[in-house]
């Protein structure tokens, strides 16, 4: 029985366990290491910010520096106009071959993804169906395939590359071949479909060269040299507000609500002072309410904004499991100013993304300022607000004074704040906090207040310090504490009501609505719970625990392939890249243990794993800590693994030698 398990264990019942040891901890923390979303670009980005150090010392520090993800490609490239059957005007300049035939012959044949109905519970789970020559004159076509690009929006970008090229092709009168486009669904799926904030090329070049102008980010930064615009910095010592909200909490009923303690915080529209007015430069100038976007999450689901895994496939994954509010990955300002193709596909939105903001990341004024401003300019009309972290707790960032460690510099987040809100026009400010820096050194509670001051419209956060990471349990009663705070003193001074979320260790809809009812909270940010089980929005929902099949999750990951093909591309370059981040997503959901093999629920984030066996061989699978078991999963759908690709995850416990 479980009772023989070692404390912290995961009470699995005793028919599914294989042995009472337990599998090793994924170092979360270790694994946090790296802050970009492709090889290397993080290192490069903080590097390009750090001066007088030389990056080829920098870049051998830090955790999962040996990640490399080489970019595959075919062995005869085609130029991607003449793939798309367009002229190609470098002519024979161009360093791709315009020899349609030629590479046709070298391409590799097409592949077919299968139904999640072919694939059996038990192994070996699947067997391709042996490809079979059907066009002597192009041996690498397939007719019953189905291109998952095609399929969706009735024409494929990738053209005559695409590794499912015979599911929109035919032949013409003299043997060539021509590409297939389905008039009447492009037309259908135009905004369903399309991908928004995508930056404009004459933008780009004027990034590039420097030539971007600022209008109201100079006039802010003018203003603040000559002193005009004045921030208002936290107390040192307990302000009143503080002493007030801890005397109800202390005082207060069994649940402690804000209702006890600002009985009328819920009536409160009054105009928020200190956000300016882009007219007026004057932060003394209140911003008329008509002026700003009000957010309205109370009672919405929220996807923290995160790091690699957090990218645009897996947000349409927890969309379709209910998540309201989505965010891209953290960005950071200097490279968004620099016209990053990296950093600006971190703002890349689906349609069906309800709510969606950008995360910036920044340690100055001009710089935080003029990304907001560029981002407005930009894609200002597909975006719904921008958040400022100031809770990532990484070396690479916090180093900078970027991330948490504007915790303790209140001062420069208060201009940065103030700043944004001018140059973001109506697009809502909103702050990512943690409860400090230093472990038994919390400032949230005094700092919170303000950040509704300055003109946050929402504020979340983190109930972990700087120094803890992910090492100790969140810790909700101070989460308490600042909300009550911060109502209290939207209640002295007259403010609107800003929602508040918090975030730490909610793994399941017990724990989020126990932590929403408790703590006053307007909402839970789902991090590291939605990496495990993306459907615990399903569960949060409709308040129950889901005995998710390894059918149902089977048909997840297809769903997740057809996705990375329609934004990575279907080519051979976007096959691979879908396959990379397939395995990453694997990387966090084997950690995931069915709850019908459990004693007791829900499960718990932080309980360890016993080495154990699922209901089906399926089942087993999906829990492998193995990095061969997850390409061997990516391989059902995206046919075998180029021999020199090789996927190490971040949580590098769980690579072999195998993988190099």
């Amino acid at each position: 029985m479980s009772a023989s398990l070692p404390p912290g264990t995961a009470p699995v019942k005793a028919e599914f366990l294989i042995s009472a040891k337990h599998i090793d901890v994924p170092d979360d923390d270790a694994a946090e290491g790296k802050t970009g979303h492709a090889p290397d670009t993080a290192d490069k980005r903080e590097d390009d910010r750090d001066s007088g150090k030389k990056r080829k010392d920098k870049s051998k520090r830090g955790a999962n520096k040996g990640r490399r993800f080489a970019k595959m490609h075919d062995e005869l490239e085609v130029c991607w106009k003449t793939a798309n059957g367009q002229t190609c005007e470098f002519g024979d300049k161009c360093k791709f071959t315009h020899d349609v035939s030629a590479y046709l012959a070298a391409k590799p044949h097409d592949l077919r993804i299968p139904e999640t109905s072919d694939i059996s519970n038990e192994s070996p789970f699947y067997t391709p169906t042996p490809f079979t020559v059907t066009d002597p004159q192009n041996p690498s076509l397939d007719p019953h395939t189905k291109c998952p690009l095609f399929e969706a929006t009735g024409s494929c970008k990738s053209g005559l590359k695409c590794r499912f090229l015979g599911a929109h092709v035919q032949k013409t009168e003299d043997g060539s071949l021509s590409l297939i486009t389905d008039e009447d669904k492009c037309a259908r799926t135009a905004i369903s479909e399309t991908e928004q904030n995508y930056l404009h090329p004459e933008a780009r070049t004027k990034l590039h060269k420097k030539r971007y102008e600022y209008p109201i980010t100079d006039r802010y930064l003018k203003d603040l040299e000559s002193q005009k615009v004045v921030i208002a910095e936290p107390e040192q010592d307990e302000p009143d507000w503080v002493a007030k909200a801890d005397a109800a909490s202390s005082a207060g009923g069994p649940s402690g609500t804000v209702a006890e303690v600002v009985p009328n915080a819920d009536a409160l529209v009054a105009q928020r002072t200190g956000a300016g007015d882009q007219m007026d430069m004057s932060v003394d100038v209140p911003l008329r309410a008509e002026e700003k976007k009000r957010l309205h999450w109370e009672g919405k689901t929220y996807l923290a904004p995160l790091t690699t895994v957090g990218n645009l496939p897996f947000r349409r994954i927890c969309v379709d499991y209910g998540v309201d509010i989505t965010c891209g990955e953290m960005g950071l300002a200097t490279s968004f100013l620099s016209g990053s193709k990296e950093e600006w596909s971190l703002v890349r939105r689906h349609p069906s993304e309800r709510m969606f903001g950008v995360q910036l990341a920044g340690n100055k004024p001009n710089t935080m300022v003029r990304a907001a401003e560029l981002i407005q300019n930009e894609a200002g009309g597909n975006i719904d607000f921008v958040d400022i972290n100031c809770g990532c707790p990484i070396d690479l960032v916090y180093k900078t004074g970027s991330g948490s460690a504007l915790l303790d510099s209140p001062g420069k987040l208060g201009r940065i704040i103030v700043g944004m809100n001018k140059a973001l026009g109506d697009i809502p400010v909103t702050v990512k906090l943690r409860t400090g820096v230093k472990d038994g050194r919390n400032n949230a509670h005094k700092l919170m207040p303000r950040v509704s001051e300055w003109g946050a419209g929402m504020m979340t956060l983190h109930g972990r310090t700087r120094q803890q990471r992910y090492t100790k349990l969140a810790d909700w009663d101070y989460v308490k504490e600042c909300v009550q705070s911060v109502r209290v003193y939207e209640a002295e001074k007259n403010l609107p009501r800003a929602p508040i979320f918090g975030g730490g260790d909610c793994y399941s809809a017990e724990d989020y609505w126990h932590n929403v009812e408790s703590t006053g909270v307007d909402g839970v940010m789902i991090g590291r719970g939605a990496l495990i089980k993306p459907w615990i929005f399903t569960e949060i929902k409709e308040r129950r625990e889901w005995d998710i099949s390894s059918r149902e999750r089977l048909e997840h990951i297809r769903k997740l392939v057809d996705y990375g093909l329609n934004h990575f591309g279907s080519d051979t370059p976007g096959i691979n890249t879908t396959r990379r981040y397939l395995c990453e997503a694997l990387s966090f959901q084997y950690r995931y243990i069915p709850i019908g093999l459990l004693e007791r629920l829900p499960g718990r984030l932080n309980e360890r794993a016993p080495a154990f066996k699922g209901r089906d061989d399926l089942e087993t699978l999906l829990a492998s800590p193995d990095s061969r078991d997850w390409v061997k999963i990516s391989e059902m759908f995206l046919g075998p693994a180029p021999e020199a690709w090789s996927f190490m995850p971040k949580h590098k416990s769980n690579a072999y030698e195998s993988q190099g």
